[in-house]
């Protein structure tokens, strides 16, 4: 989730069985919505808690958040229906969100 940018989360999110709710939210139109059960899946619960315990919240928080947040932050990085190379960091732009 740290590296790759947009790219690799994307890329992890379709690995993990999550194709078309990536696209949804990289596509013009309505982003489709992602559980924290899924985050969780995709991401692995030990990065979760690594990246929670830096935060001083629970791993379900930041799941829940990260799921809240997650499509909207995509979406916005891709005005345009595609992912722009060196996109940026994208867990800094989502857990920013939690601030």
């Amino acid at each position: 989730f740290q590296n790759g940018g947009l790219e690799g989360i994307l890329e992890k999110f379709k690995q993990g069985g999550l194709a078309e709710q990536a696209a949804s939210w990289v596509g013009k139109g309505e982003n489709l919505p992602i559980s924290a059960e899924q985050i969780n899946s995709v991401l692995g619960n030990s990065s979760i808690a690594e990246m929670a315990a830096k935060f001083g919240i629970t791993p379900e928080v930041l799941s829940a958040q990260i799921a809240e947040h997650l499509p909207t932050v995509v979406d916005k990085m891709t005005p345009n229906g595609q992912v722009e190379a060196n996109s940026g960091n994208l867990l800094s732009t989502v857990l920013s969100m939690l601030k």
